[in-house]
């Protein structure tokens, strides 16, 4: 069985909005449903486990309560780093759970297609992640400023989430963390430090994280242009 684990526990002040972006409305209904809908509707996933701040988790628990179509859930505090917050999710995961996955909450756009790659990846190598090939010049400067190099573009590849591992790898990457006072970056440099190589799958541009008011244009239209393809492929099979 695979486990989601979902950190939701941020800020989010550059979306400037007064409250926890996840549960901003996109196409009517909060981010984080978006978000969650998308896990449940893959059939290895069996358990979705969101991270919260504790301020936040009576109306997290009512919105979750009330909405139709999720995986079993659970609510878990999170904590006073993303690091953190994900150590206490994964503290909760079933016995029964062989792979785990680590999704951003405010990641809605993510496929089942995608999901599905990043499990079958976990499940051959050990870990994966999601990522999409970098479009841009990316350029290694120095503490003034001035450029040091010019990484080829053809090896850097933008990472996202969903990011998966074996269960028993992701807890010990955690434990040696915790133990050594180490922060990571994301949850596979956890896992890159204590020796397990990591497969890189596939992503999709569409993939994006909301972080400012900006993005949730961007979703907005990501997902128009997803439900013309779905209307075109129905109106064709017919």
């Amino acid at each position: 069985m695979v486990s989601a684990i979902f950190p939701a526990a941020g800020q989010g002040r550059r979306m400037k909005a007064g409250k926890n972006k996840v549960l901003l409305k996109l196409a009517l209904k909060p981010l984080l449903l978006h978000t969650l809908h998308r896990f449940s509707d893959v059939p290895e996933v069996g358990e979705l486990i969101v991270v919260t701040g504790r301020e936040e988790m009576g109306e997290v628990r009512s919105i979750l309560s009330a909405a139709k179509g999720l995986k079993p859930w659970r609510l878990v505090e999170g904590g006073s780093e993303r690091q953190y917050s994900i150590w206490n999710g994964l503290k909760t995961v079933s016995d029964e759970a062989d792979i785990v996955l680590v999704h951003d909450a405010a990641r809605p756009l993510v496929t089942r297609a995608v999901i599905e790659r990043v499990i079958e990846g976990a499940r051959k190598y050990g870990g994966a992640v999601a990522a999409v090939p970098e479009k841009n010049t990316v350029k290694v400067v120095d503490e003034e400023g001035f450029v040091v190099s010019t990484p080829p573009r053809d090896r850097l590849w933008a990472v996202q989430t969903p990011q998966g591992f074996r269960k028993e790898i992701l807890v010990e990457a955690n434990i040696r963390a915790e133990a050594d006072g180490f922060l990571g970056t994301d949850d596979a440099s956890l896992v890159e430090r204590i020796g397990v190589p990591i497969k890189v799958v596939e992503g999709d541009y569409s993939n994006i994280k909301i972080t400012t008011p900006e993005d949730m244009v961007t979703a907005e239209a990501f997902m128009k242009q997803m439900r013309r393809k779905m209307h075109d492929t129905f109106r064709h099979g017919l």
